[in-house]
Formats: structure tokens, sequence, C-alpha cells
């Protein structure tokens, strides 16, 4: 009987093993969660300049063009969103309250009643 618990328990430790060795070759963080973008991002340009044998300054701007290029193939489309109708609509209230001059309450006052409207067209 006790045969038999050793082995289950053996042949559990082996299989939890070989599972963790097979998740190693995906990109995860030292708590063992997948990377995020912005990770995985600074980890290729950290490659990138290592390989280039950067230091100091060179590698301080490569660094900073190549995390805000997103240089390496995991840099999406979403991490440059397009601002939503509201927030246009925001901004375009805001730049008529400029060029008219407003401000303090009467420009506040001016902005909410030109967003207002821009919600009632909406509507009808």
């Amino acid at each position: 009987m006790n045969t038999k618990i050793i082995s289950a328990v053996a042949f559990a430790i082996a299989c939890t093993f070989s599972v963790g060795h097979a998740s190693t070759d995906e990109a995860l963080s030292k708590s063992g969660k997948p990377l995020t973008a912005q990770q995985l991002r600074m980890k290729n340009c950290n490659a990138q300049a290592k390989e280039e044998g950067l230091k100091g300054d060179e590698r301080r701007a490569f660094m900073s063009t190549c995390l805000r290029s997103g240089a390496d193939a995991v840099a999406s489309a979403d991490s440059a969103k397009a601002p939503t109708p509201a927030q246009l609509k925001r901004k375009a209230c805001n730049d008529e309250a400029k060029a008219q001059g407003l401000k303090g309450d009467e420009r506040k006052e001016f902005v909410r009643e030109c967003v207002r409207e821009g919600d009632l067209a909406r509507a009808e």
C-alpha cells in the first residue's frame, strides 16, 4: 500500500516538473505570470541594446526610442487609441470657449452647455 502512495506522489511530482519546464519557453515574469506587452517590449529592447553593446547615454536614447516606437512585433495598434466622439466634442467645445475668450465659471457653463447640446443632437 505504501508503495502505491509513494509511486502516485512521485508520478504527480514528475508531472508537475514536466509541465513547469514546458511553460518556461513562453515569456513569463518572475511570478510566473505572462509578461505584459510593455514588459515584453522592454525585454526585447534590452536584448537589442545588449547585442549592440550600447552603454550610457547611447543606451538610454536607444531604449527611449525603442520603447516609444514599439520596434518589436509585440507593439499593437491598440497602444495609440483614437479619441472617442465625446472627447472630440469636449475638445471642440473647449476650443470654442477659448476662441471666445471665456474664463472661469462662464467658460465652465459654456462648455457644459456645448457638450450637452451635442448629446441632444445625437438623441434626435
